[in-house]
């Protein structure tokens, strides 16, 4: 499994702005077969700070991933908002076990 998490700066007004462009990339990414989770988050203690958590089944999922529409359509809607990626991460992981 391949888990990626991303950090970002939000500009004054950036959420709000680009909510259908994130509501619409979180729906269409959950919809890939390769798909295992995709979630993105703003910081309760910093509300400028933006996470997004994603897990993949393999590369090919990712590779596929990067190549669909819904990310064309989402990077565009990105240049048009004040948003400063500071942290784009890849890891491998193996599926996990409960913490009970």
């Amino acid at each position: 499994m391949l888990i990626v998490l991303a950090e970002a700066t939000l500009g004054e007004g950036a959420a709000e702005a680009g909510r259908a462009a994130f509501d619409a990339m979180v729906t269409a990414s959950r919809a890939e077969a390769g798909c295992l989770g995709y979630s993105y988050a703003i910081d309760l203690l910093d509300p400028t700070k933006f996470h997004a958590i994603e897990k993949w089944v393999d590369e090919a999922a990712l590779a596929y991933h990067f190549a669909t529409p819904h990310m064309a359509a989402f990077q565009a809607a990105l240049r048009e908002l004040d948003i400063t990626i500071t942290q784009l991460l890849k890891y491998q992981a193996d599926d996990g076990t409960p913490l009970s």
